[in-house]
């Protein structure tokens, strides 16, 4: 940082994540493309000892959901480096370049969005990170891309639609292995908005549970989002074997 202050970085107990600690801590990631912002976000660049450089990108919970599940404490998002993620409502790619910079070059993120208008921003992120790829497309469509898609370890849904339990069991069904996780951002009023927030999120909650969904944590994205939570859990989850004893 100019005018000789010492930025600091810390790990994140989620791996691929970090906290720069200043006046203000923030949430970051490692940028994968120094030098580059993908939505005019702050860049911290840290000093090895060594003289190397390392450059984070600030991570901005009012403009994220996962950034505000990570800051409304969830235990696992299982996003970290290496995996490969299914990121279905990618809009223009502001959470997908984070999630990129998570997982980085051993991982991939194959990021979906329907509107042309924001996938054009997606496509052009993506064109400098080698890890991104993104998918015109109707996430309710799963079998159009199923050529482009291998299997994940997680899906991200934020796709904010009121069948969004059903958009998340049908890529699961194509593209999620077994075991794999599971990460979505409930909006309460885009499903339901004459119920109160928390009977929407417990009826989203079974009807995963009714398409072989294990949700194992709920956390709500207040103060960063109003009546939205996130919801966490498995897929497909091997039954526990009995201890022999």
């Amino acid at each position: 940082m100019k005018g000789g202050s010492k930025a600091v970085v810390v790990p994140h107990k989620h791996a691929g994540i970090f906290i720069s600690k200043s006046k203000e801590d923030a949430l970051c990631t490692k940028n994968m493309v120094p030098g580059e912002s993908v939505y005019s976000e702050k860049r911290v660049s840290v000093q090895n000892e060594d003289g190397t450089k390392v450059e984070y990108r600030v991570w901005n919970p009012f403009r994220s959901k996962l950034a505000a599940a990570v800051l409304g404490g969830v235990d696992n998002i299982w996003i970290a480096p290496g995996t490969r993620v299914l990121y279905l409502g990618a809009a223009s790619g502001t959470t997908v370049s984070h999630v990129s910079d998570i997982v980085g070059p051993e991982g991939l993120v194959y990021a979906v969005e329907f509107s042309h208008r924001s996938g054009r921003d997606l496509v052009n992120m993506a064109k400098k990170r080698t890890n991104v790829i993104p998918i015109i497309e109707d996430a309710r469509h799963p079998a159009r891309y199923r050529m482009l898609v291998g299997m994940v370890d997680v899906i991200f849904s934020d796709v904010a639609q009121p069948d969004q339990a059903r958009i998340l069991a049908l890529n699961a069904s194509y593209f999620l292995k077994n075991g794999g996780h599971f990460v979505i951002s409930i909006k309460a009023n885009c499903i339901d908005s004459t119920m109160p927030a928390e009977a929407v999120f417990a009826a989203e909650v079974e009807k995963l549970k009714l398409d072989q969904f294990k949700p194992s944590e709920q956390v709500t994205l207040e103060p960063y989002e109003r009546d939205h939570a996130c919801v966490v859990g498995g897929y497909r989850m091997p039954k526990k074997q009995k201890a022999t004893s």
